[in-house]
């Protein structure tokens, strides 16, 4: 279980977050995705099927049945502890995918301006370890990269970690691990977690769900606070359009036929419940409700509400 270091907060003005229970989850917008990253991401979404899917529009998909997509994390206040959900794409960093390659997003400002300074978080949570979940780990210091967050521990599963560690990367996955995994590990701020079938707990309120399929050891996140329930789907969804068709995988799952049946299990054990789900690649409005519809599913969007910004005396 972890425990915060840091000095309670105090209260400055007022942003838009959801609220679960005494959690208080932000969105950290990184950089909106390109237009050609659903095609490429998501092939068998044709424009056919996303635009006779009518619920996706407007804020999910365009007239023309192209998808939204976003980075972006999710920070999480907590009985005093500050936790962050994956950390982007990341800036300065060279990539093999255009849209990603060389970034310089206001992310860090957005950051601060939640109350979220890098250096009072305390808990990062990596759903896996792809470059547009792990790229703000790091920051330039000089010809170096160095942890964005000294203070905090950064979590990830063992299943994950083993995974990529026995496999013949390619160069430019290696590269990411060079700049924004390895440095986390060298510097001694790197837990690797073993993540059981029925969850985890790391903290009070915040437990680790497996969900295999897009990579080996990818988990969802579970907040949970005086009888209310929110997760953090990871790649395990990436867009809403999964959800009218399950059985949709993204061109980089790296077992497609488990990722569908996790995504299918997922969202069976999410419909018509009052858990709140919240998508790490889901464009505004970005949470909402899992009701069924026929044999698949779809969202019922929540409107995100004001809650407090917190800043540290230190």
């Amino acid at each position: 279980m972890f425990t915060p270091s840091h000095t309670e907060p105090t209260a400055t003005p007022r942003a838009f977050s959801w609220a679960v229970g005494d959690h208080t989850v932000r969105r950290i917008d990184e950089v909106v995705l390109p237009p050609q990253t659903g095609p490429w991401l998501l092939p068998g979404a044709t424009a056919d099927i996303v635009t006779r899917t009518s619920w996706l529009h407007p804020d999910f998909a365009d007239e023309q049945g192209v998808l939204r997509l976003a980075s972006h994390s999710f920070a999480v206040e907590m009985d005093g502890m500050r936790v962050l959900v994956d950390t982007g794409i990341g800036n300065g960093k060279r990539r093999a995918n255009p849209a990603w390659h060389d970034l310089d997003s206001d992310y860090e400002s957005r950051l601060r301006a939640t109350g979220f300074a890098p250096e009072s978080v305390d808990l990062v949570v990596l759903t896996h370890l792809h470059a547009d979940h792990v790229g703000w780990n790091t920051r330039a210091e000089g010809d170096d990269w160095v942890p964005t967050f000294p203070n905090a521990r950064y979590l990830t599963t063992r299943i994950e970690w083993d995974y990529w560690a026995g496999v013949e990367m390619e160069e430019a996955r290696r590269q990411m691990f060079r700049d924004s995994v390895l440095p986390v590990r060298d510097a001694g701020l790197l837990d690797l977690v073993d993540v059981v079938d029925g969850g985890t707990d790391i903290a009070p309120g915040l437990r680790l769900l497996p969900t295999p399929g897009h990579t080996p050891g990818q988990v969802a996140v579970e907040l949970r606070s005086h009888g209310e329930t929110a997760l953090i789907t990871g790649d395990s969804i990436h867009h809403p359009v999964q959800m009218s068709h399950p059985a949709l995988c993204s061109c980089v799952d790296i077992a497609p036929e488990l990722a569908a049946r996790t995504r299918n299990e997922l969202l069976d054990s999410l419909a018509d419940t009052s858990t709140l789900l919240l998508g790490s690649h889901f464009p505004p409005p970005t949470a909402g409700h899992v009701r069924r519809e026929g044999y698949a599913y779809r969202l019922i969007p929540a409107t995100p509400g004001p809650s407090p910004i917190w800043s540290t005396s230190g």
